[in-house]
């Protein structure tokens, strides 16, 4: 049984820093679509904050980062972070405090500080690896929703674990799925990223400066899931490695219509790279 010591902190942070103003939920409600099912879709109903425009805001919010924002330091170069503007309450990041860019490969440091935390709190991380993918800031983060102990960590959950029992490709698109073999200790998590990345042609940080594509990652205790990207946006919808977790965002630009009459694996189908 995890501590879930990093959870419970987050809370804590919250309730101050609302107070203080420093953190921005997002309002937003659920969307009954017909035959949406089981994605979960979300309208957007505050103003579309800037991380969700195009190019993001500048300058960099991580350097320095929002002080009443931070839950935890974690040694030697990481910060546990809360986003500034969640639509789920303890949305968590662990960003570098150093530059580092959210283009580049993720390094064995990012991979220690991710299985840090993991071992404490565990939920759907995810990790979008620049703006073709979804990515709103230059700077190197991956994201944490936090769950609890028996609790799906996404409505495809389900879905990505009856594939790695059948074994049988189920979309169209360019991915990679494995079964964890570390899930709390987070040894497996470099090796399945270089495994995933060498499958779909991303390249290879000893060759290659920086990922020759972009991509989104999406894991949790059972299975850790590699999708590569051609564009970020699809029939005027915003999509980040959390539609191909299942959720879906509508703001003012999208076209409910185009989804309900295609559906969301249209979506994805339309944003990711094709399987060759």
């Amino acid at each position: 049984m995890r501590a879930e010591r990093h959870w419970q902190r987050a809370l804590e942070v919250t309730e101050r820093a609302r107070r203080q103003g420093a953190l921005v939920p997002l309002d937003t409600r659920l969307l009954p679509v017909p035959g949406i099912e089981p994605f979960v879709v979300r309208e957007l109903l505050s103003s579309t904050p800037r991380h969700l425009r195009q190019g993001g805001p500048r300058p960099n919010p991580f350097l320095p980062w929002d002080r009443p924002l931070q839950v935890e330091l974690l040694e030697p170069a990481h910060v546990l972070l809360l986003n500034k503007y969640p639509v789920q309450e303890a949305h968590l990041l662990v960003i570098t405090r150093d530059w580092r860019p959210q283009a580049g490969w993720i390094e064995a440091c990012d991979w220690q500080a991710v299985a840090e935390v993991g071992r404490d709190t565990g939920g759907l991380w995810f990790f979008n690896s620049g703006a073709r993918s979804g990515a709103s800031q230059p700077h190197r983060h991956l994201q944490l929703l936090p769950r609890r102990p028996g609790e799906p960590s996404c409505p495809l959950a389900p879905l990505f674990l009856e594939q790695l029992e059948t074994g049988t490709p189920a979309w169209c698109w360019a991915y990679r799925l494995s079964r964890r073999s570390d899930p709390l200790g987070g040894s497996d998590l470099a090796d399945l990223y270089h495994a995933h990345a060498r499958d779909l042609e991303l390249g290879e940080p000893d060759r290659d400066s920086e990922p020759l594509h972009p991509y989104n990652l999406l894991f949790d205790d059972d299975w850790f899931l590699t999708v590569r990207r051609v564009r970020e946006h699809g029939a005027g919808f915003s999509v980040n490695a959390l539609g191909f977790a299942g959720f879906l965002l509508i703001t003012e630009g999208s076209d409910r219509g185009w989804l309900e009459r295609h559906g969301p694996w249209a979506l994805l189908e339309d944003v990711a790279a094709p399987r060759s």
